[in-house]
């Protein structure tokens, strides 16, 4: 394997030439931060790679073994307090009913005593109507969906966007368009695509595909299609496939959920859209 094919390997490499060359030691850390945040979405594939990081991350600028100090969690200016199992698992879930849920339950303030680096995730959950839904945002993670009618012209295909006032007819071919946007490179990724029960999708073959640089295994199901991506490398990417309207009336097409097998706290989802559909 070439140097320029081996990261994990080279940047280990730059770590003990940071260190023992230029003695900078600010820079050491640096390159350590990134193998650790490498490693938190995709996987180091050789024993040589896994090797030499640990031994780079080990060997040279500080210690992060002797470090064992928790990390202090606020949450309205009230400090989070872990029971044994909680820490061991380093899970916790606190419930709010009714009148409790307040504003200020969002403000969440961490503290790392540590001078190594730390992460984990925070996530809310709730219930709301899947047409009311929002896309999220702040996630290195982005995912926004689309929905057009399409029809055909002396020049090809056209396609016309679906809102909240368009009334679809039976018969009516829809392009569901997911756009994937990511700050990194992840690794098995898996993306879910609900769909609308009015509406009955034209490929009902499971396979892989290769489209623009990205490669997936795509898989219809009654509820959704489902996308499983080996390799997400960061960048911008479109996913498209067609449907047609079967059935009258009113429907929540639902959401498009993203999320990161490796490192879960990574995903994302997209808006809800309503659809209308009329003989």
């Amino acid at each position: 394997m070439l140097l320029y094919q081996a990261p994990v390997e080279s940047q280990a490499l730059m770590i003990e030439v940071f260190h023992d060359v230029d003695n900078d030691f600010t820079t050491v850390d640096q390159l350590k931060i990134w193998l650790l945040k490498n490693k938190q979405t995709t996987h180091w594939n050789s024993t040589k790679a896994t090797t030499s990081a640990i031994y780079a991350i080990l060997a040279f600028g500080q210690n992060y073994i002797d470090e064992t100090k928790e990390v202090k969690i606020e949450m309205n200016q009230k400090p989070i307090v872990f029971e044994n199992k909680e820490i061991a698992s380093a899970y916790a879930k606190k419930t709010y009913f009714g009148n409790e849920i307040k504003s200020h339950l969002g403000e969440i303030k961490l503290t790392n005593p540590n001078s190594s680096i730390a992460w984990g995730a925070i996530y809310y959950q709730y219930f709301e109507q899947m047409d009311q839904i929002e896309s999220s945002v702040n996630s290195p993670l982005k995912l926004s969906k689309e929905v057009y009618i399409k029809s055909n012209s002396s020049k090809g295909p056209i396609l016309a966007k679906v809102d909240d006032q368009t009334k679809l007819k039976i018969g009516d071919i829809l392009t569901s368009r997911i756009i994937i946007k990511v700050d990194r490179d992840m690794e098995y990724v898996h993306l879910k695509d609900m769909r609308a029960s009015g509406l009955e999708i034209i490929n009902q073959l499971s396979g892989y595909k290769w489209n623009a640089g990205l490669g997936y295994y795509e898989s219809p199901g009654d509820l959704a299609t489902h996308f499983f991506i080996q390799w997400l490398g960061k960048g911008t990417y479109v996913l498209e496939y067609d449907t047609r309207a079967s059935q009258v009336g009113e429907f929540s097409n639902g959401i498009s959920t993203i999320q990161s097998m490796y490192a879960p706290e990574f995903a994302a989802h997209s808006q809800g859209i309503k659809l209308e559909i009329v003989k």
